[in-house]
């Protein structure tokens, strides 16, 4: 049979955009739909926009800082519009790129939503009908918002780069990675931030020591974090959104933002009907080589549920690209990735938590806490935190776990040497840099405990 195309993917994010250019580069006829923006979620709503915002929020403390170190400076005050308006046209400049390099690699794009009608065939919001050797889903996930009553009068993540002015106060519904950066970064631009978790504490699955200190600073740079806390009732008022909630207390705020996480964005797709098997959350179900249920059709990136970081969707649309086009089955390492989360104070991570380590095997923990030189003599209270966590038997780090500035940039080399299977002892023979607050991954000769 002669398909119109060799691929079509649909989803013009990051893993859909390089599974797309890369395959066009060898020759392979390719097409791809995206409804929205090109670039995903990553680059429009998702972390380009958010780690801009996490720069400007971290001016408002270097000002105070600055001070403390000598320079005279007058009352700095953040300008929301003059921000939005720059961000925004970085986010344009960006996804021209994305269009640039599509066309570049001679990629057909169609702006129209698509969906699945069969096992070589996809639908076009404009009424066409093309037929592809192979199709790829790569469109990514959504903000998920709690079934409740009132529920539509809060914002999600998607939402708050295009607020036309920032609200005096806000509560931030969750407690992962997300509701935890934005209730920094909103701290930081002047916003008086309250958050609910509904859990015990924030960050679940992350290391607790490691996550516990970072709820105690997000509390001491003013973020009100109730944790065992849940929304009973929410109604418009004058002023914003009234809200009742567990613990008794009852406010009205300027806005409610929900973070209560992401599901895989397969809604309407067709896939159920085409006959893509799906997981409990929407997920679509692949194999290790990316491969669905229907041999003809693929899915990378978040909307597989897998691991919902953008470099590992980059990474699966290469390895689907190797398998299906250039004849080398290729299976994406999905161990030992370094991660970074972009709260106030950031956090880098990669390996085993504690927790985990030690229902593993038996453990060696070599951890430092201090206060990092910087911020002593500007006379602020924050600490850093810098762990290892080391297997018994082979001497290993089976996990590294930072709490610092920068913290995301120290964990992407560590993460090297902990994926190339370095011991304790090779990071003992390290030299240390001094003075840094990462030399202490290489000076902690002792263990703080057993396990």
């Amino acid at each position: 049979m002669k398909f119109d195309y060799d691929l079509f993917v649909i989803g013009g994010g990051s893993g859909g955009v390089r599974a797309a250019r890369v395959a066009a580069a060898d020759g392979v006829r390719v097409a791809l739909a995206e409804e929205d923006r090109m670039g995903g979620t990553c680059v429009i709503r998702g972390c380009v926009p958010k780690k801009l915002m996490v720069f400007a929020s971290e001016f408002s403390e270097a000002i105070s800082d600055a001070r403390a170190y000598g320079w005279e400076l007058g009352e700095g005050r953040f300008d929301w519009p003059t921000f939005r308006a720059k961000l925004h046209a970085e986010l344009d400049r960006l996804e021209g790129v994305y269009r640039r390099l599509l066309d570049g690699s001679g990629v057909t794009t169609y702006n129209a939503r698509a969906t699945v009608k069969d096992a070589h065939h996809v639908a076009l919001s404009t009424g066409e009908v093309i037929s592809a050797g192979h199709i790829l889903i790569a469109t990514g996930g959504v903000p998920s918002v709690p079934d409740q009553p009132g529920a539509e009068l809060g914002i999600t993540s998607n939402d708050i780069f295009n607020l036309e002015e920032l609200p005096a106060s806000i509560l931030i519904v969750g407690g992962g990675y997300i509701a935890c950066e934005f209730a920094g970064i909103l701290n930081g631009l002047g916003v008086r931030v309250t958050q609910y978790y509904r859990g015990a504490q924030i960050l679940r699955g992350f290391d607790d020591e490691a996550r516990g200190m970072i709820a105690d600073q997000m509390r001491e740079r003013g973020v009100d974090l109730h944790c065992g806390t849940t929304i009973l009732a929410m109604e418009k008022r004058e002023g914003g959104v009234w809200v009742k909630s567990s613990n008794g207390h009852e406010e009205i705020f300027g806005q409610v933002m929900f973070a209560t996480g992401r599901a895989p964005n397969t809604w309407g797709l067709g896939l159920a009907e085409a006959g893509v098997a799906q997981g409990r959350n929407g997920e679509v179900v692949v194999d290790d080589y990316s491969q669905s249920s229907l041999p003809s059709i693929y899915a990378v990136g978040d909307v597989t549920d897998r691991v919902q970081l953008t470099p590992v969707a980059i990474r699966e649309g290469m390895a689907f690209v190797e398998t299906v086009f250039r004849g080398n089955p290729t299976k994406v390492d999905h161990e030992l990735i370094p991660s970074a989360v972009f709260t106030q104070p950031e956090f880098g991570t990669v390996g085993l938590s504690e927790e985990a380590a030690r229902e593993q095997e038996p453990i060696e923990v070599y951890a430092a806490s201090f206060r990092p030189m910087q911020h002593a003599f500007a006379g602020r209270s924050d600490r850093v935190l810098m762990k290892l966590i080391v297997s018994q038997a082979t001497r290993k780090v089976l996990g590294c776990h930072i709490v610092a500035d920068h913290a995301g940039e120290m964990i992407q080399l560590a993460g090297i040497a902990i994926k190339m299977g370095a011991t304790k002892e090779d990071f003992d023979r390290t030299v240390a840099v001094h003075p840094t607050m990462a030399e202490e991954l290489v000076t902690i000769k002792t263990p703080v405990r057993t396990a």
